[in-house]
Parts: structure tokens; sequence; C-alpha cells
């Protein structure tokens, strides 16, 4: 009797559970619409390395570029606001994770939420802002930049950022949206995942970390996919699938301690963003640091801020230090305080980082484009992230704010 009355309960939850979750309805009157999809630190080789069968239908649809080039510094934060305004960091104000800014003498990081909803950081127009000043709703789910209010707008959903919340509800919050009727439907989504960067973090790219954490965004994009199906717009959704930037295989032993190699009191300020540090040297210290660090400090490259080669696009703005120091691929850079060596009795185990030279091969960052506006079954040369802004608001119909990216994109991937 008891297994019966268990069975009889499984089938009336499982009723239950068929009434509660209806068919969504067929929707017929979708405008130009817009899901951009960030999965932090997946490198564009994982797509071949890794399986991941939805992403791989989509590429194979859509087109795919061979891979992006992220922005400097190959960091999370920069990146997505680049993505975001197609402006480069160096103008965008987001000129790394961890920000001084000389203007208003306050620090800016990820872990400070209070300064990460502060419209003062973000400068430039993101995407969604664009999209709300020319009447059409936004709807950025965990993209840097959209807890704050940004040249006096806001999107019309949001949510603050929980690392927590499960990837498939992330997925259902987005097609919730979608049901929403036509005047109160967002055009300009997003969504954002961080597993295959985490995996990269904890492991190394080449690891059973990063394989699991792919398999995860793989179904929770197989979610999407289904609830785009069900409602009849799966062909007519636009996807732009992105990285911020990929990840390099770092040796815990490789660290440069930078201020063995220069009086730290010497510094007004050091800005530490593990494979670079930007320094704001104390008056008439410039020269002294600058010297020390170019001719003792191993494994990094040394600026002057005006002195920053040109393709790093970075070095003029005020929140970037007059001095700054790039790590090597693979390195780490800290202070002494900082510094915590690896004890000689522990294994060595190797982890990931990123934040290096943008142009590094292992800093590479992906890109799939699926849907109506896309071309078919292509695949396309490299292009800088920061042209992404212009693909976007050519999809929605948009007029573009003024921004940094080149408008051959737009060409080489829509139809």
């Amino acid at each position: 009797m008891k297994r019966i009355f268990l069975a009889l309960s499984v089938l009336l939850l499982a009723a239950h559970s068929a009434v509660a979750q209806p068919q969504p309805k067929p929707i017929k009157d979708l405008k130009p619409t817009v899901i951009l999809i960030s999965l932090d630190g997946f490198h564009p080789d994982y797509l071949d390395k890794y399986p991941a069968p939805t992403l791989n239908m989509l590429a194979k649809q859509g087109v795919r570029a061979k891979w992006m080039t992220p922005s400097y510094p190959s960091l999370t934060f920069p990146n997505h606001y680049t993505i975001a305004t197609g402006l480069y960091p160096n103008h965008n104000g987001i000129v790394a994770n961890t920000i001084y800014a000389p203007e208003f003498n306050e620090t800016f990081s990820m872990s400070k939420r209070e300064e990460v909803g502060n419209g003062r950081w973000w400068l430039g127009e993101p995407i969604w802002v664009t999209a709300e000043k020319q009447g059409q709703r936004s709807a950025p789910l965990f993209f840097p930049g959209s807890e704050a209010e940004i040249a006096g707008k806001r999107p019309s959903y949001w949510k603050a950022f929980d690392d927590n919340f499960p990837n498939l509800e992330r997925i259902d919050m987005v097609l919730n949206w979608l049901d929403k009727p036509r005047a109160e439907r967002p055009t300009m989504i997003t969504l954002y995942y961080s597993d295959v960067d985490h995996g990269g973090h904890d492991a190394g790219p080449d690891s059973e970390d990063v394989k699991q954490a792919i398999e995860r965004v793989d179904q929770a994009m197989n979610r999407l996919v289904e609830g785009l199906k069900a409602r009849g717009i799966f062909d007519r959704v636009n996807l732009v699938i992105v990285s911020d930037h990929g990840m390099a295989r770092m040796d815990p032993r490789d660290v440069v301690v930078l201020d063995d190699y220069f009086p730290a009191e010497q510094a007004q300020r050091v800005v530490w963003n593990s494979a670079m540090a930007q320094i704001f040297p104390k008056p008439g210290m410039e020269e002294a640091i600058y010297s020390a660090l170019k001719t003792k400090a191993p494994h990094v490259a040394v600026y002057r801020k005006a002195e920053i080669p040109a393709r790093f696009h970075y070095g003029t703005s005020q929140r970037i230090g007059e001095i700054v120091v790039m790590a090597d691929e693979g390195w780490a850079l800290s202070s002494r305080e900082r510094y915590r060596p690896v004890p000689a009795s522990e294994s060595i185990k190797y982890r990931g980082g990123h934040g290096f030279d943008n142009q590094l091969e292992s800093m590479r960052a992906l890109f799939i484009g699926h849907g109506a506006a896309f071309k078919k079954g292509q695949l396309v040369e490299p292009f800088a992230n920061v042209d992404l802004y212009n693909v976007m608001a050519k999809i929605l119909k948009l007029k573009p704010a003024p921004n940094d990216g080149n408008k051959a994109t737009v060409k080489a991937l829509l139809r």
C-alpha cells in the first residue's frame, strides 16, 4: 500500500507540475531583439576541445569568428563594458577590475557593491541605455554596469549581481521577460555565466573543471534554445554569444614581487590587478620608480603612461597610473605584503589567469552570432570586441552613441 501511495503521490505531483507550468504561448509580435550572452573566460578553442553540442549547433547554423580580440587589459569588467559601449577601457572609465579615480579620490573594485552601482564610474553609453533613450525596453541580467544609473537612465528590468543565482533560473527569467506583452517586452537582454571562468582559474584551461563548467553552461543554452523554440522565435531572436577573455595556464610559483625592485614609499598608490599594476608616484618620484623597474624587474614590461604602445589603446585616462607594469604571460604581480609563497612541502597545483597582453593567443575570446539578422553557416575573420556595440545597435535599429568600433564588422557579421 505504501508503494502504491508513493506512486500516486509522484503522479499527482507531476500532474500538478504540468498544470502549474503551461506551454508558453507563441510570440507573434516580436520586435528586433538581441540577447547578449557572456560566457566569462570561454576561450574559442574550448568549442573544439570540450563537448558543447548546443553552442556548436548555434555556431554552425549562424556565424562564428575564428576568435574575438579582447581589449586591454584582458580583465572581466573592462571587457564587458567595452562590449556594452563600443569604447575602449581608456575611454569608458573601467580601466581595470580595480580602479583608482584621482578625480574623486576613490577606489573601485568588483567587491565594493556600493561603487559598482554608482554611475560616476561608468562613462560612455551602454547599449541598454541607448535602447532606453530611443524608446525600447532593456533587461541586462548581471552585466557589469547594469546596476548603475548611467547618463540618467536605468534599464527597465535588472537584478543585483548574485553569482549563486541558479543557471537555469537565469534562463527562465529571460524567457519570462520575453513573455511580456509587446509594450512591456525588452528588446535588449543580457545573460552572464561565470562557470567557465571559475573552472579556468581553479585548475587551468586544460582541466576537468573547465570541461564540467562548459557542460553546465551548454545545458543552460539548451534550455534557452528550447524555450525560444516553444515560443516560435528561435530563428527570429538574435543571440550574441561572447566571452570577455580567454585563459592562460599559471604556475603559482611564477610571481614578480614588484616592490622588491623599487622602494614602496616612493609611490603614492599602487593599484593591483594580478597581471597588471598601475603606479601613481609621489611628486618627483616617477623617474626613479620607472628606471628601477625598467632595469631590474624580470618578466614584465614597464611603460610610462604616455609611452604605452598605441595598439593597446590605453594610456590617456586619468584613472591609469603614470607607470603601468604588464606581466609576461603566465606571471602574476604582487607586493611583498600580499605575497604568499607556495610551501616547499606542497605539490604544485596549476591554475589559470588572464589580464595579459590582449593579442596573446591565450587571451582570445569567443564570438557566435545566431538569429534573423546574422549570416548563416559562416566562419569569419577575427575582430575586436569594441565593434560589437555597433552590431547590436544595427540589429535593434538604434542610432549608436559615439564609439570606437569599426563598422566594417557590422557588414562582416550581418545579412
